[in-house]
Parts: C-alpha cells; sequence; structure tokens
C-alpha cells in the first residue's frame, strides 16, 4: 500500500512519518482526533492540513495496525 500525502525524511522530525512532507507528523494529528477534535476543528487549527491528509493518516494507522502484533495485559 502506497501513502502519498506521508513522508519520512531523516531530515525532517527525526524520520517520523509526517503529513506532506511537513513538520507535522502522522502522530500528531492522530492524537488530536484520538482526544476528540473533529476534522473541521483541526482544519481551522492547522490551515495547512487538507481533508485528504486526515482520511491518509487514518488509513496509515489502519494499515499499521493490520501489520504489528502487540501484545496486551
Amino acid at each position: 500500500m502506497t501513502f502519498e500525502r506521508i513522508t519520512a525524511d531523516p531530515e525532517v522530525f527525526g524520520g517520523k512519518p509526517c503529513i506532506r512532507g511537513l513538520r507535522f507528523p502522522v502522530s500528531r494529528l492522530l492524537g488530536l482526533l484520538a482526544a476528540g477534535e473533529t476534522e473541521a476543528s483541526i482544519l481551522e487549527a492547522y490551515p495547512f492540513l487538507e481533508p485528504e491528509d486526515i482520511r491518509e493518516a487514518l488509513r496509515y494507522a489502519a494499515f499499521l495496525s493490520e501489520e504489528q502484533v502487540i501484545e496486551f495485559a
């Protein structure tokens, strides 16, 4: 699976996955959604983001959850 809106560059945020090469990590976007922020509130607070960035971040998270086995207590 490819993610056109998610980049990982060792020179940007230590290589963590970011949105479109911006200094905005996917983890921050997912954290905002997990905290209950709406798409509209995120786009208002971060006008450089686009609706498709949010959808792609969610697809990326779903992809990662399929790929990794995590043991829970």
